[in-house]
Order: structure tokens, then sequence, then C-alpha cells
């Protein structure tokens, strides 16, 4: 069963108050993020707490604000970081067939893109206690687009035939079925975590295969 998402007053999606533009200010800045990551995965997000965050981030208190107003300003920060993320491994993935010689067979595409989601929820464990938290967060739409382009455009090398709007389509839905996967393997005990991506495997290169054929 899905966990049900937290509901919290939202902040803007702009979530540190000052932009770094010196090294040290960009390493207070990260020192904060991982110090909240770090905070989020151990005691979850509602037992974390602003101060707790600072003396593990080595700043003041004072200072931490001068970053973020608030801990779900930082919640933001870390969901960006990883949306970015993963947009940027899907995005290497696409390029490197542009490059083929050759299109990966369905199945394997359908592993890999799923292998890279779950390897990020693995590398960060903060990931997905934030997934729970009911945050005003919104992805940049031209960022967005231009991932859902790139595989359009990969997905049109499968089938030629395959209109501008349809291979665009087929990459929104393909991304939204991936990222259900999320609250599906937070709230699965980990044995069954294998089996439900083994799962959703299937389901992809299934319907992949029927789109693109």
């Amino acid at each position: 069963m899905a966990v049900a998402p937290l509901r919290r007053k939202t902040v803007p999606n702009e979530a540190a108050r000052r932009v770094p533009r010196q090294e040290r200010a960009a390493r207070t800045l990260d020192a904060l993020l991982e110090a909240a990551a770090d905070a989020f995965a151990e005691r979850g997000f509602e037992a974390a707490t602003m101060t707790h965050i600072a003396q593990q981030a080595g700043v003041s208190i004072g200072a931490a604000y001068q970053y973020f107003p608030n801990k779900d300003a930082l919640a933001l920060a870390l969901r960006q970081r990883y949306g970015d993320e993963m947009d940027a491994r899907w995005s290497a993935l696409v390029e490197a067939q542009a490059q083929a010689s050759g299109e990966l067979p369905l199945a394997q595409l359908a592993e890999r893109l799923l292998d890279m989601m779950v390897e990020l929820m693995d590398a960060y464990p903060a990931y997905l206690p934030l997934l729970s938290v009911s945050l005003d967060f919104r992805r940049d739409a031209a960022a967005r687009n231009k991932l859902r382009q790139r595989f359009a455009t990969l997905f049109r090398r499968y089938n030629a035939a395959l209109g501008a709007d349809d291979a665009y389509r087929v990459a929104e839905v393909m991304l939204q079925v991936i990222k259900s996967l999320n609250l599906l393997y937070a709230s699965a005990k980990p044995k069954e975590r294998k089996l439900l991506v083994a799962e959703y495997k299937g389901v992809l290169a299934a319907w992949l295969a029927v789109r693109l054929a």
C-alpha cells in the first residue's frame, strides 16, 4: 500500500534563500543539504529540526536560516537535486543509445531505466522518506520537456512511423509509470522490493513493445 502523504505547509519552490556566489558559501549549502538528508533518513522528516541539521552541518542556526527559511525548503532543494540527477542519468542513457549503431532491445531498455531509478533510491536514503511529505514541488517545465523530447526521439528510432506527438506521449506515460514505482518501493518490505521491480520491468517492456511495434 502506498504511503499516505503528510500534509505540510508549502513554501516557494526556489528553496534556497541565498544563492552561493563563492566557494565557501557553496560548501556551506552542500553541508546543510547533506546534514538534512542524513537527518531526514535517520529521524524522519517530522522529527528532524533545523537546529539539529545546523549542528550536524557545523554552522550556526542563524547561518542556516540565511540559506534555508525552514526544513521544508531543505526538503525541496533535496528533491530538486535528486530529480536533476535522475534526469541526468536517463539523459546519458538516451545519448548513448543515440550514438549506438543499433537499438537496445526494449526489455533491456526497460531494465536499465528501472535499475537507474532503484540505484538512485538506494543511493540516497532520504529520497524515499521525502516522498511521503506533501510539498509544493514542481520540476522545471523546460527541463521536463527536454527529457521527454529526448526519449521521444529515441522511440522514433524504434518505429519511424511513430508521429512526434505520439512518441512524446509514450515518453510521458513511460516516465510516469517508472516514477509510480517510488511509493510502492518505499512501502514494500526489503525482500519484496526485488520482486516488485521485476514486475515493473516486465510490464514496462511489454507495453513499450506494443507501443513501438
